[in-house]
């Protein structure tokens, strides 16, 4: 029998741990397949979608930069991907239609929202504007929270995402600093923090002591910002419950199996971050 082949695509990835999710469960569950990082420039992403047509891949994960850059060379969005314009799991269906979901949506909400109390009253700010973007946007407000904000370096990029997302405001990157302390949810969308990468270039002293950091980074387990709100007893959250969950989905997709989150999985994957 033929072994199935998967990967993620995008730039970078060595950081990331989609092999290790999903490797665990295919032995866990006798699936015959393997999953691979893919490093993948733009140029080759055409060269990805036709091995995937052609099955010498079975289905991929899409990380940043190519979210949105992916969406041209699907023949059919579903769901979440849709809504939000942006793909990261892509599969061929029983007709061999090319199809782009999107998990990060439901791993966001999965981890985190769900458990933030009166969430309609609280106010919160997304930093950044790439490729999770607006599915952490979309999972703000299928958790009914309406009073969402976001800031990008970039500010165009931001006027764009408000054009799908009409209820955003849009702060300036220079007064970031200052205006972090009017929310009460802060979720970090960039990849400032990832290991190996760049830091944000101030400390996040001026915040409400109620604050909720939501760090979509889970690589490394805590960034610097992550450690200096915990230090000051500020509840956080990393990135890694919501890669976990996005990743059960995307296991799904492809499988037809909902795998268990156990504690074996979980301790495998903090020991590889250590």
């Amino acid at each position: 029998m033929k072994i199935k082949s998967y990967a993620i695509i995008g730039d970078p990835i060595t950081h990331s741990l989609s092999p290790v999710l999903h490797n665990y469960w295919f032995e866990k569950y006798n699936i015959n397949a393997t999953y691979s990082l893919l490093p993948t420039n733009e140029e080759g992403i055409t060269g990805v979608i036709e091995k995937i047509k052609k099955e010498n891949l079975h289905g991929i994960n899409v990380t940043l930069p190519y979210k949105q850059k992916v969406i041209k060379f699907i023949d059919k969005l579903v769901n979440d991907a849709k809504l939000t314009n942006s793909v990261n799991t892509i599969f061929l269906d029983d007709t061999k239609t090319l199809v782009g979901d999107n998990t990060d949506v439901f791993g966001l909400q999965a981890a985190y929202l769900k458990e933030i109390i009166n969430a309609k009253n609280k106010k919160a700010l997304v930093i950044g504007a790439g490729g999770v973007s607006p599915s952490v946007i979309f999972s703000l407000q299928k958790s009914e929270i309406r009073n969402v904000s976001i800031v990008n370096r970039t500010y165009d990029k931001s006027f764009f995402l408000k054009k799908k997302f009409k209820f955003l405001n849009i702060l300036k990157w220079e007064n970031l600093e200052r205006e972090i302390s009017n929310f009460d949810i802060i979720i970090n969308a960039t990849s400032l923090g990832l290991k190996n990468g760049s830091n944000f270039k101030f400390d996040f002293a001026n915040i409400k002591k109620e604050l909720i950091y939501i760090d979509t980074i889970y690589n490394p387990l805590e960034t610097k910002t992550l450690k200096f709100l915990k230090n000051k007893k500020i509840k956080t959250f990393n990135g890694l419950d919501m890669f976990i969950y996005q990743g059960q989905k995307s296991f799904y997709l492809w499988n037809k199996i909902n795998p268990e989150i156990d504690d074996e999985l979980i301790n495998l994957l903090i020991s590889k971050l250590k």
